[in-house]
Order: structure tokens, then C-alpha cells, then sequence
């Protein structure tokens, strides 16, 4: 009996020993811990203040628009990549010219193209050099175009895949209905 009780006891300092040590290792952990999160804390703040500090600047850039002849756009696509351009042109017709096409990807299950008419001769002949992406929601608010309207969009130069100009179209004016003749 005198062994249980002796064993008893051991086992009772022993694991009192192990908890505290434990309960020691586990607090000094914590504020490790801590310490870490406040130094994560402090670069992530660092790191936003520095972003809000950029973020006017990054604005002005993207919001400046250009008003760029449609011909000018075809002959000099790079030079307007990543920028907003505004263009005027005769409306030609709605297509599928360009969509799925991987290295300038927009879906045609999200986009329809629109054409332009050529500018630079007498009859009705499409630009297609010039890609105009439109959302599928947005086109369906002008689907009474006609060819020859005169409209005016904007929108930003994605790629110059092909050596053409893509552009996402984010707005689109009617500038003139074309007069149809009865």
C-alpha cells in the first residue's frame, strides 16, 4: 500500500511538473505568436497606406481618354494598348468576328463584336482591323442600329493580337440615325 501511495505521489508531481511546463512552453508560444501577428499587422497596413498613396495617381492614368481616329487606331494598335480610347464611326453591323479567339480572349457566350464602317472610301466596307467587344446586356439596348448610324463609344484597347486593335467597349452613344430613304 505504502508503494501505491508513494507511486501515487510521483505520478501526481510528475504530471503537475509536465502541465506546468507545458502551460510555460504554451504562454511563451502565445506571445510569440502575438509578436508575429502585430509585425503581419503592421506590414499589411504599411502595405495598403502605400497602395491608397498610389491610388490617385494609378486613377488619373486610367481615366484618361484619348479620341483617336479609327484609322489611327488600326495603323498604330500599340500605341494605344491598355488605354482608353474614344472613336467615331459610321456603324456597320453586329458580328461574331474575333470572339474565342485565346490570345485576346472574350467569350461569345458574354460578348457580341460590332464593325465600323471604313472610313477612307465611298462605299459601305467594314473595318474589321478594328475589333469592338461589347456586352451581350449592353447590345441588346441597341439592337435598332443601323448601317451608316453615326455612334460614338468608349472603351479600353486589351490586346494587339493580329496586329489589330481589340477593344472592350464600356459605353456607346448614337450620334445620328442614319435617314432611310422610302
Amino acid at each position: 500500500m505504502k508503494n501505491k501511495i508513494i507511486i501515487a505521489v510521483a505520478v501526481f508531481v510528475l504530471g503537475f511538473t509536465f502541465s506546468t511546463t507545458l502551460l510555460s512552453v504554451n504562454a511563451a508560444g502565445q506571445k510569440v505568436q502575438k509578436t508575429t501577428v502585430t509585425t503581419v499587422e503592421k506590414t499589411e497596413k504599411t502595405v495598403l497606406n502605400k497602395k491608397l498613396q498610389n491610388a490617385p495617381q494609378m486613377q488619373a492614368q486610367n481615366t484618361e481618354i484619348v479620341s483617336v481616329a479609327p484609322l489611327d487606331l488600326i495603323e498604330n494598335p500599340d500605341k494605344y494598348l491598355n488605354k482608353k480610347v474614344k472613336v467615331t464611326g459610321n456603324f456597320d453591323k453586329f458580328s461574331i468576328l474575333g470572339l474565342d479567339y485565346k490570345p485576346a480572349m472574350k467569350s461569345s457566350e458574354k460578348y457580341i463584336t460590332f464593325l465600323i464602317q471604313r472610313p477612307n472610301v465611298s462605299n459601305d466596307i467594314p473595318l474589321s482591323e478594328l475589333k469592338n467587344f461589347l456586352s451581350r446586356d449592353m447590345a441588346e439596348k441597341f439592337i435598332d442600329l443601323n448601317n451608316g448610324d453615326v455612334i460614338e463609344y468608349t472603351g479600353t484597347v486589351f490586346s494587339s493580337a493580329l496586329g489589330d486593335a481589340w477593344v472592350d467597349v464600356e459605353s456607346l452613344t448614337v450620334i445620328k440615325k442614319k435617314e432611310v430613304k422610302k
